[in-house]
């Protein structure tokens, strides 16, 4: 198995095994070769990344899963570097998995979060790894949840997700995750109104950043405002209500507090068994969402779908067939009954 790009210097391939060791052990290299691999779409990687996370699990499962979201200019690299060299120097293993905005042209990314946060990234006792979205619905990579598995079985004891909080459906980021916090800036007047209703319903805890100086009132007016607005939503579970705080991660105000909050969130929901329930239901939906991803490119790839496509979306296009009559063409091209419901 080549792991290689043409005319670059050829690396040492490694087994299962070696992936395993070198995780294992906290090599970082290894662990960026392992995530590489993950994301990888040959087929052979795919295989060999498979009998890698299956290995790997029995060590996963210990760290804070805690996934950070808001608006573009909220500060969320700045407020994961302050959170996360708190950490570190409290004896913390900190892993950042950061989602870059890929272009919905090209397909590339700016991948810039270890410039973003050049002292963590120089932090001995954290990870960061940027990975490109790739247009993946949720702001987060096709194989975050593996990455995640990875360096928790490689000692990290917390992974902070960055999302790309660009519009997306943040469902996903929630669904994977043990806390969800979402990013606010102060002033909440429009904020409040334009405020995606499904974040508010996905949110463990509201921190309103930059709260400081001449912010400071306006950050504290919208906290109380946030705060109202998640009182009248049934919280997802019946032993956390969300709180709403304030933040300054540039003074590094408040983050104590935020921690305290998260890990207050951990030892409630480990006491009612909720924790363990909700890891479980991420599990089973994440599953088939894998069978419907692999089921999808494998219509698209089908022969006889591919023959059949070009005809099918030209029709299509001109007004001639409905879009559903259409689509029954193609699931019968792909062998499938559309009908058929047994």
């Amino acid at each position: 198995m080549a792991e290689t790009q043409p005319g670059a210097p050829r690396r040492r391939t490694l087994s299962v095994e070696d992936y395993v060791a070198g995780v294992r052990a906290g090599d970082r290299t290894i662990l960026s070769r392992a995530i590489t691999l993950i994301e990888s779409r040959n087929p052979e990687h795919h295989k060999l990344a498979q009998a890698l996370l299956q290995q790997l699990l029995p060590h996963t499962g210990g760290a804070h899963r805690v996934g950070i979201t808001g608006v573009p200019g909220v500060g969320k690299s700045t407020f994961i570097e302050a959170l996360g060299k708190n950490l570190t120097a409290d004896g913390h293993k900190v892993a950042v998995l950061a989602v870059d905005p890929s272009s919905s042209r090209s397909g590339g990314s700016i991948l810039g979060d270890k410039t973003r946060m050049g002292e963590l990234s120089v932090d001995p006792g954290a990870y960061i790894r940027p990975s490109p979205s790739a247009g993946t619905l949720g702001g987060v990579t096709r194989v975050t949840r593996e990455s995640m598995l990875v360096c928790e079985a490689a000692g990290f004891d917390v992974v902070l997700i960055e999302t790309v909080g660009a519009g997306q459906n943040e469902t996903e980021v929630a669904q994977m995750v043990d806390f969800f916090l979402v990013l606010m800036l102060p002033g909440a007047g429009d904020e409040l109104q334009g405020i995606k209703k499904g974040v508010l319903e996905l949110a463990d805890m509201i921190a309103v950043n930059k709260a400081d100086g001449e912010n400071e009132i306006k950050a504290k007016l919208a906290a109380r405002d946030y705060a109202s607005a998640l009182h009248i939503m049934k919280p997802a579970s019946p032993t956390w209500h969300p709180p709403c705080i304030t933040i300054s991660a540039i003074k590094n105000l408040g983050l104590d507090n935020l921690w305290g909050h998260i890990q207050s969130h951990r030892q409630k929901l480990d006491k009612t068994g909720e924790l363990a329930e909700k890891r479980a239901r991420q599990q089973v939906r994440w599953m088939w969402t894998q069978v419907e991803d692999r089921l999808l490119s494998a219509l698209r790839h089908h022969p006889d779908v591919v023959d059949a496509l070009p005809k099918l979306e030209q029709t299509v296009a001109n007004g001639e067939i409905t879009a559903g009559f259409a689509a029954d063409e193609i699931l019968e091209a792909f062998g499938l009954n559309p009908l058929d419901e047994d």
